[in-house]
């Protein structure tokens, strides 16, 4: 093991382990105790667990992996251990993101005013909300609808939208009762504390998988996102996202733009931007790739790997990628949801999985489980990924793919057993549908 091919990695998943030992190199692996796989222990050169959450526990950890065996990187993918990787990146001098940047996209408060700071003509409104008549101060100021969100949080958890003062006690309640928790329903393993209010921007959210090399953002593509009024579940996700090219380009330009305004150089992001009337507008942004199955996405429409890419281009053993990287077919993910109830069966997975077209499909729900209604992402019962020959096609087959070999039913408060299906979406997404929303439009 030799520190010029040895990569630290913090925390993330058995494939990033993989893809860095495809590239040929060594792997110290920091492994929080709830994550550890017998994969991870197989495919890595060496395994520490810690809760790389706690500064406190990896400072000295790795000041004595650095003497010995050394590393000249540290990467995170995942959002609990992107605080740590930057913190290494800075004790070392590696070269790659570090904490104050790292911070400026974990911590959507502070991204907020570095942006307000930084390019007020197209800044987001916000504030901290820390009691109950900050809710009412905000709106006197910047009027309803406004959301509500904790400033580090994943998946939708806490996310309200108010759009009255009788929204208040609500919205409260919920801030209150999160505040200071760490639930299982939290795809990450920090605690909720700080909540942000901020501008309502309106018009429809697409996401952006974004990989730069030395400061040259490479959009990878623009990828659609499928919601629902009422609720901040996602539904599914397309790409390549079905846009005129005008907006497609916009899209591209603002989300480099908002890169360089962070001092971002190296790696991959995902960023969620939204259409609104005044022209794109970055809802928050991530160091790391997302999830939902984005990744494999991109891989079955561009055969773009991006966790080999985040792991190799520190080392400079993969080649950068193009400005415009060209689809080969369209990918899509859809997600199963059903009513309110206790499901009853599940049946088909293999089956799904086995059917052609088909990149990941994963059932979530067990039976017994109860159902809820749609809040976040930990309220849907199960993904299934597809390619198809474009977006439309890819968007169709998902649900093909369900309806054919996938049986997940639901015993409903009034004893009707329902047989559930993907979310229902929007079957196109063209210059008609984006003017509809209200979203400028460029001539």
């Amino acid at each position: 093991m030799h520190p010029d091919t040895t990569l630290l990695l913090v925390g993330g998943l058995d494939e990033t382990v993989a893809a860095a030992k495809r590239l040929g190199l060594d792997v110290l692996l920091l492994q929080h105790p709830s994550k550890v796989t017998a994969a991870a222990e197989r495919l890595a050169d060496a395994l520490h667990v810690v809760d790389f959450t706690d500064w406190s526990q990896v400072e000295p950890l790795v000041r004595r992996l650095h003497r010995s065996p050394g590393f000249s990187a540290a990467v995170s993918l995942t959002e609990p251990g992107l605080d740590a990787a930057g913190r290494i990146n800075d004790l070392f001098g590696l070269g790659g993101t570090g904490w104050e940047v790292t911070r400026r996209f974990r911590d959507k408060a502070l991204m907020r005013r570095h942006l307000a700071a930084a390019d007020p003509a197209t800044a987001v409104a916000a504030a901290p909300l820390t009691d109950r008549g900050d809710l009412a101060a905000f709106a006197a100021r910047h009027g309803y609808p406004f959301i509500v969100k904790p400033v580090d949080a994943t998946a939708s958890i806490g996310v309200h939208r108010v759009d009255g003062p009788a929204d208040a006690d609500r919205v409260w309640a919920s801030v209150a009762a999160l505040r200071g928790t760490r639930t299982d329903r939290v795809s990450t393993l920090f605690v909720l504390q700080d909540f942000l209010m901020e501008e309502y921007i309106d018009g429809p959210e697409f996401s952006v998988e974004s990989f730069s090399f030395a400061g040259r953002h490479v959009v990878v593509t623009i990828t659609e996102k499928f919601t629902a009024p009422g609720h901040f579940a996602e539904l599914g996700h397309a790409v390549p996202a079905r846009l005129p090219e005008a907006v497609d380009d916009e899209v591209r330009a603002a989300v480099c733009r908002f890169l360089d305004l962070l001092e971002f150089a190296d790696g991959v992001c995902h960023t969620e931007v939204r259409l609104s009337r005044r022209g794109p507008r970055v809802i928050e942004s991530h160091n790391r790739f997302g999830g939902d199955a984005i990744t494999d996405l991109v891989q079955g429409a561009f055969g773009i790997d991006l966790g080999e890419l985040a792991v190799g281009w520190p080392f400079r053993r993969v080649e950068p990628l193009p400005d415009r990287p060209a689809a080969r077919s369209g990918a899509a993910t859809r997600f199963l949801v059903g009513p309110p109830g206790t499901v009853v069966d599940v049946r088909g997975e293999a089956a799904g999985r086995a059917a052609d077209a088909v990149l990941v499909l994963r059932l979530t729900a067990h039976p017994g489980d109860t159902v809820h209604d749609l809040r976040d992402n930990w309220d849907r019962l199960g993904i299934v990924a597809v390619t198809g020959a474009d977006t439309t096609a890819a968007v169709e087959r998902a649900a093909q793919v369900v309806d054919e070999h996938v049986t997940v039913t639901v015993r409903r408060p009034d004893g009707v057993v329902e047989r559930v299906g993907v979310a229902p979406v929007s079957a196109a997404f063209g210059p008609e549908a984006l003017a509809a929303t209200g979203a400028e439009v460029p001539a």
